[in-house]
């Protein structure tokens, strides 16, 4: 899945902006809203907001601000979040994970990136701007054309973020207005009743067979490093809900597509305490799984969820240092805690260990990814069968990946909303299908899938671009520069802790060549049974370094608006390599791909592929045709064992190269590896 929060690119300003081609304005319309119009024309797909606008206001005035800023995060600040805590999305109608409201007493606008501004057209009414802006200093800069010199500017501090915080108070602070923190969210008070109640579902511990390190060997782990620092913090506040669920193998349904549940963790050198909403849903075997061989003496007390601030604040009483990630926790909690009982770094020592997957852990993932490449390797021959005849839409691929993976052992529904788009509608990064959106497949345009599935022993992600007819010279070469991309970052070759933001221009490259590009991130980290967007691997530049045994995908892609897009993800591990030197002693560090479902051979152009670039693919080919062979026979799917026998054969070598074989992949290397070490 395409990820990352990477500002916009030029060149995909350009194109979104309308300067390559596009529809005619007339079919744009029936998706997008025009505000020229009088009326303006909106389609089905956007919220009507006048009416929530106005109460806002009106509580905006008794609070006594004249702006109020809506980040799109809950406070536990991650990417996905449960319907009550969506107040961005329930406010404006906008549905994209990132960007920003802000509303004063007579505008309104959503603020977010390219990867967003036609989800956006489709969603919004007219009481709302976009701006395609995401920054904090554009955003500010918006408000303060809006409000002068004197007035505030309204936030709720438990889903800002420390950083958040930090840089809007830099740009608002010798402005003359002030930002004034508002404990009740204001938005909350406006949805009222009809604001859904925060899940309840049960919550669970991990069977033995998919656990690579049990909780009490975990809290141990996270004790040691507590006293190992030099700085000695006596406690570890957890804010991200994967963190407490990974730390105790625990497991609920909270967060669609992600198995956890809301909850806090305050772990001392001497208590551990779990906050969770509604202590009902930890049934009897789970309190007793968690006060069963306690890591010395200590058992987890499970606490009420909104008891966290209150126990924070008795805690912070005492001599005592509080180990936090800051990336993760909000900017009320902080507040709580005396600058000089505080340790913040980025992330939490639970969020880097569990980045780094043991022995067990990445054999899990193996298993599960062989498992999960049968639907898709089903759903691409069914495709093949059916397209031609004309009877599928969009949203009838989705709910077929779906259910084939329903069918694999140890699955646990989706791990997030398939991306189904044909044509036009794969131009979007992160389109979803709608009633009025939902377009029929046809041999003549590119489709795009992007599905994933949880299982007891992993998470998946895996995107694949197919063309049933004859697909245009340069949707070919897009397609193949974007497959050459994938290629140069898997294979390469780097020295451990070596940032991904320092390396991902190689996925970038074949692309650039032709002034091609994408907006959206290279890679990002995946767990076993967690996130399909797990933080703090990948290649985003506030990813932390790469080391042995982190999981990503690599997922470059094009995206020409009005026509088509591509995407080839495929999921890594970083792993040790052989070289001829050792640099500093250490091994070296490539990457492994454990995807194991082939491209689409009627896109790729061999011409300009280099040898290298041809074997590399047949290598993985023939990788794939051994392991998803056996497969395929173990589950009896015989037709896909001949699609796949078909679909692996080795790709020819041509007698010419193209352009790409001029260029040097070793000084490429070497110029980014410089500077990463300046």
């Amino acid at each position: 899945m395409a990820a990352g929060h990477w500002l916009v690119l030029g060149t995909l300003i350009a194109i979104q902006c309308g300067c390559t081609v596009g529809l005619p304005k007339v079919a744009r319309d029936a998706t997008e809203r025009d505000c020229t119009r009088n009326p303006p024309y909106l389609p089905p797909t956007v919220k009507v907001s006048t009416e929530d606008l106005r109460r806002l206001r009106l509580q905006m005035a008794d609070h006594n601000i004249t702006a109020y800023i809506i980040p799109p995060v809950d406070s536990h600040l991650g990417t996905y979040s449960a319907a009550r805590e969506k107040r961005r999305q329930w406010l404006t109608g906008y549905t994209g994970s990132a960007g920003f409201a802000a509303v004063t007493t007579s505008r309104a606008a959503v603020f977010t990136d390219s990867r967003y501004w036609t989800q956006a057209e489709r969603e919004m009414d007219c009481n709302w701007e976009l701006q395609k802006t995401i920054s904090s200093s554009d955003i500010v800069e918006w408000i303060f054309q809006e409000i002068p010199s004197g007035q505030n500017i309204g936030f709720d501090p438990f889903i800002f973020s420390i950083e958040e915080w930090t840089n809007y108070n830099n740009l608002i602070k010798d402005s003359g207005r002030i930002l004034k923190s508002i404990p009740v969210n204001l938005v909350d008070i406006v949805w009222g009743a009809e604001r859904p109640s925060l899940p309840n579902s049960e919550v669970y511990s991990l069977p033995d067979g998919f656990v690579g390190r049990t909780w009490q060997e975990k809290v141990s782990n996270i004790r040691s490093q507590m006293r190992d620092h030099s700085q000695k913090p006596t406690a570890l506040l957890l804010s991200a809900l994967e963190e407490s669920a990974w730390l105790f193998n625990l497991r609920a349904q909270d967060i669609p597509y992600n198995p956890y549940f809301y909850s806090y963790t305050l772990l001392t050198l001497t208590s551990i305490s779990l906050f969770v909403n509604n202590r009902t849903r930890v049934p009897a075997a789970v309190t007793t799984y968690l006060r069963t061989n306690c890591p010395e003496s200590t058992c987890v007390d499970v606490l009420d969820y909104e008891q966290v601030q209150d126990r924070l604040t008795e805690y912070v009483r005492g001599d005592v240092k509080v180990w936090i990630g800051a990336r993760y926790t909000n900017y009320g909690l902080y507040e709580i805690i005396p600058p000089m009982k505080i340790l913040s770094e980025e992330y939490s020592p639970a969020m880097v260990t569990r980045a780094v997957k043991n022995d067990k852990e990445i054999q899990m993932m193996k298993e599960c990814h062989i498992r999960d490449a049968v639907p898709v390797i089903q759903y691409l021959l069914w495709l093949e069968k059916t397209v031609p005849n004309g009877n599928i839409h969009e949203m009838d691929g989705a709910a077929y990946v779906e259910s084939l993976r329903t069918k694999q052992e140890h699955e646990r529904g989706p791990s997030f909303e398939t991306i189904s788009a044909v044509g036009l509608n794969a131009a979007l990064p992160h389109y979803r299908a709608t009633e009025e959106t939902n377009r029929k497949l046809n041999v003549d345009e590119i489709y795009l899938v992007d599905s994933g599935g949880q299982y007891l022993d992993g998470t998946t992600d895996i995107t694949r671009t197919v063309h049933w007819g004859k697909p245009t010279a340069f949707e070919k070469d897009a397609y193949t520069r974007v497959l050459i991309g994938g290629i140069e970052l898997t294979r390469l070759i780097f020295p451990p802790r070596t940032l991904g933001r320092v390396i991902e221009t190689f996925g970038r490259r074949a692309l650039w060549e032709k002034g091609l590009n994408f907006g959206h991130g290279t890679g990002h980290g995946i767990g076993n049974f967690f996130s399909v967007h797990e933080w703090p691997a990948g290649f985003h530049p506030t990813n932390i370094a790469f080391t042995k045994g982190m999981f990503t995908s690599i997922e470059p892609g094009y995206y020409h608006v009005g026509s088509f897009g591509i995407r080839i993800e495929d999921i890594a591990v970083a792993v040790e390599t052989d070289t001829e030197h050792m640099f500093g002693g250490e091994k070296y560090l490539t990457f492994e791909t454990v995807s194991l479902v082939p491209y689409d051979r009627n896109l790729i152009d061999t011409s300009i592929m280099t040898e290298i670039h041809i074997n590399h693919v047949n290598n993985h080919y023939k990788k794939i045709r051994d392991i998803m062979g056996r497969e395929l026979q173990r589950q009896n799917l015989m037709e896909e064992y001949r699609w796949l026998e078909k679909n692996t054969e080795p790709l020819p070598h041509p007698h010419s190269h193209g352009p790409l074989i001029k260029s040097s992949v070793t000084l490429l290397f070497a110029t980014f590896a410089a500077c990463m070490f300046l």
